[in-house]
């Protein structure tokens, strides 16, 4: 099976020692995130994630399905990664890498789990019909911060999403092109973000945002997902060495306010991509009919 190409022993202690001496290689303060940039494409629910060298991409779509027996008034909402060779030689088509399955169950828990998506605006038809919402990760390069980045580039796809719009007459749904009706954007009741913390010297050193070369000298991960409200949604710690509560209260802090200059960025970014949007199109027409 493939595999990430190893640090030598030299990168490592010298890399160990920078660290002792609070000093990152890249420059970085030890809390501090690489550069995040946020871009939208072209199709509506299209959300492009640049952190550092690591890019991923998640691309939402939906459609009329009938709604699980046992959640009759709920829609669907699903989330599926794609991890390909082409963003690291350990990923391979076909094969789920640990890496993957850890990735999967830390967005299903961090997004869908917490009710980010309010998954009951999502039913037509009780019983009967509802929307079928699904999110696609992709995953085009690797180094370090796959969570984070995944998880900003979920959120950001789910509010520049737009659904069609449907009307009900008895037990006949009618769905709108988008030309037909303005298509309606999804009901998100809140927006949580993934901060993940790598631990080196036996737990003494804490860093942010680890790149690929940092995190497989780490000893131990921790992700903490929290809302721009102070909410935190998940914490999970896949072995490693033992934190002391101290220091988990600090991460807690620390994450938190990462989250909310995260979630400022994004509300930027998408004020930005609604001004971009409207440029030409509705503004436009109306300035047509009022020169007319």
């Amino acid at each position: 099976m493939p595999r990430e190409a190893e640090p030598s022993i030299n990168e490592r202690a010298f890399v160990l020692q920078a660290l002792r001496e609070n000093l990152r290689i890249d420059g970085r303060a030890f809390d501090a995130f690489r550069h995040l940039e946020l871009s939208f494409g072209d199709e509506l629910g299209v959300a492009d994630v640049k952190l550092g060298k690591t890019r991923v991409i998640a691309h939402i779509s939906a459609e009329v399905s009938q709604p699980f027996p046992d959640r009759k008034f709920d829609g669907i909402f699903t989330i599926t990664t794609e991890l390909s060779p082409m963003a690291s030689p350990a990923f391979e088509v076909g094969r789920q890498t640990d890496q993957e399955t850890i990735l999967s169950r830390l967005l299903e828990k961090a997004v869908r789990r917490s009710n980010a998506l309010d998954t009951e605006s999502l039913c037509i038809v009780a019983g009967r019909k509802c929307w079928n919402v699904r999110a696609d990760v992709h995953v085009l390069d690797y180094d370090g911060g796959l969570v984070d980045a995944s998880c900003i580039a979920v959120i950001a796809a789910l509010q520049h999403f737009r659904r069609p719009d449907v009307s009900i007459q008895g037990e006949d749904v009618t769905v709108y092109t988008t030309a037909e009706r303005v298509p309606v954007a999804l009901a998100m009741l809140h927006h949580p973000l993934c901060v993940t913390f790598s631990f080196f010297d036996g737990g003494e050193v804490v860093l942010v945002d680890a790149t690929l070369q940092e995190q497989q000298m780490s000893e131990g991960e921790m992700v903490i997902t929290a809302n721009r409200h102070g909410e935190i949604c998940q914490i999970a710690k896949l072995g490693g060495v033992p934190t002391d509560a101290m220091v988990l209260l600090r991460c807690v802090d620390v994450a938190v306010a990462k989250v909310r200059e995260m979630s400022k960025a994004m509300a930027g970014a998408l004020e930005l991509e609604a001004k971009k949007q409207d440029l030409g199109g509705m503004m436009a027409e109306l300035s047509a009919e009022n020169d007319r």
